[in-house]
């Protein structure tokens, strides 16, 4: 059995002993309050087990005994949850969903009264009503959940699940919608503490890295360690309600130059580098690990505040800059050669791909398995493939006007600029999958983020280096 087997095993073994440590501690607070403990529901939740749950959810927000008795509730209303099927769970969320939605004619009502309200007294007692009565009382019950052990982690896990049964269900949607928008003023920036991960972090919290990494597999512990020397940095957002859980982590690499190729960057037998030396700080993988925190912006502020810090620790670091995959640009590629095919070159870019493998089209020199090793086809291919990486992420817009490479959208708005494009940069599978083993730097220019992001984020612009732009031009 491999090492990373090995690992994720143990690591099973431990998610599953945390969840029954859970379970516990949340039976323990529910029998706090006589009357709140139920039996272990049937795990597919059977209609007699919804209407025990309905009346659950009900004392819930009654709030009967105070602040104690509330709390164990909420304690055994996510015991329930926990110990649900996949089918128990989403009857348990339709419940909550559709039963304890606004009450839309007790708003329809209210908005009646408020626009006949004559007097600004009466207008905005009116408007009080209303602002109560349009937040559902499902908010107060996941609100409850705040307080408990891991209460907040429960809650991320359970839009997660929702993210997954809400995309073509209005019902469980508008649940998801509310549960995001709670856990986006629970989670804003600046309630985040930034940390230093090292070597020496408990060994739970560097297993979750290997299994949280999202860009470049970590294989090993050597792998992970390598990582973690003295001139690498690893840097995770945490928030104080789950101080064991990253949120979202980035790794740089402290070294000379602009960084064009990412195994060199990885290599483990490299020699490890003096951080003294270096001038250059490199992001190389930014990793968000909690799914149910998708759409809630952390990233944005995490490299700015991650320069800050290097700039503190290192103050002779003079670029800071990015090496990047190109997520999308394969499958865009593919796309547009079927579209287009021949038309998307030029006359040198053509005459150069005739002269390789017996006169084959790109699409079939693409499809060689080893083309990426054979010298000839690798050099007809670079420019052809160059230029047009070029145009996808320059050129490319979705239909809001922003880039359409997901990477490249991150960093933009961020205020980097496009700096180069690097050819055989990660030759690894997922980097042949993803981009034909291309990458990209972006450019952090300290004087130039805050203009470069207002002028993307306003208009759409792309900062980019001179070469860039002459190389899509040509």
């Amino acid at each position: 059995m491999s090492e990373r087997n090995s690992f994720l095993d143990t690591v099973v073994d431990r998610t599953l002993g945390n969840l029954r440590s859970l379970r516990t501690a949340w039976r323990d607070i529910a029998a706090q309050a006589r009357d709140v403990l139920s039996g272990a529901p049937r795990p597919d939740l059977s209609r007699d087990d919804a209407e025990h749950l309905r009346e659950q959810f009900r004392e819930c927000l009654a709030a009967r005994g105070g602040a104690v008795s509330t709390r164990a509730r909420a304690a055994d209303l996510g015991r329930t949850y926990l110990a649900l099927n996949d089918t128990g769970r989403e009857r348990f969320l339709r419940l909550l969903a559709e039963e304890f939605d606004i009450d839309h004619g007790a708003v329809a009502a209210l908005g009646e009264r408020l626009a006949r309200a004559t007097s600004d007294g009466d207008r905005a007692r009116i408007e009080s009503d209303l602002r109560q009565a349009l937040e559902p009382p499902r908010v107060k019950l996941l609100t409850h959940f705040n307080a408990l052990p891991v209460g907040v982690k429960f809650l991320v896990d359970m839009r997660a699940e929702l993210m997954v049964l809400s995309a073509d269900d209005p019902v469980l949607a508008g649940l998801e919608r509310d549960l995001k928008t709670l856990l986006a003023g629970w989670f804003d920036v600046g309630f985040l503490e930034l940390t230093r991960i090292t070597w020496d972090a408990p060994a739970a919290l560097l297993e979750k890295l290997i299994v949280y990494e999202a860009v470049h597999e970590i294989r090993s512990w050597a792998d992970l360690k390598n990582r973690l020397e003295a001139d690498r940095r690893c840097f995770a957002y945490f928030h104080p309600r789950m101080p064991e859980e990253p949120l979202i982590f980035v790794e740089v690499a402290l070294v000379q130059g602009i960084a064009d190729n990412v195994q060199s960057l990885l290599d483990e037998d490299a020699p490890v580098g003096d951080p003294s030396e270096a001038d250059t700080a490199i992001f190389y993988s930014i990793s968000n690990c909690q799914r149910g925190l998708a759409g809630i912006s952390l990233g944005d502020f995490l490299i700015k505040r991650v320069v800050d810090s290097l700039a503190a620790e290192l103050p002779h670091l003079k670029t800071f800059a990015t090496l990047s995959p190109m997520p999308g640009f394969r499958r865009w590629l593919e796309r547009h050669l079927a579209d287009e095919g021949e038309a998307l070159f030029t006359a040198g870019e053509h005459r150069t791909l005739l002269q390789v493998d017996g006169g084959s089209s790109l699409a079939a020199l693409l499809a060689l398995p080893d083309w990426h090793r054979d010298e000839a086809i690798a050099q007809a291919l670079r420019a052809p493939l160059t230029r047009l990486a070029g145009r996808y992420i320059l050129a490319e817009k979705t239909s809001r006007g922003r880039a359409l490479d997901p990477v490249a959208h991150f960093h933009l708005t961020n205020g980097a600029r496009v700096e180069r494009l690097n050819w055989r940069a990660d030759l690894s599978p997922n980097g042949l999958q993803q981009s034909y083993g291309m990458m990209i730097n972006y450019l952090y220019r300290l004087p130039d983020i805050e203009a470069n992001h207002e002028a993307y984020r306003g208009d759409g612009r792309i900062a980019a280096s001179g070469a860039l732009n002459r190389l899509v031009k040509s």
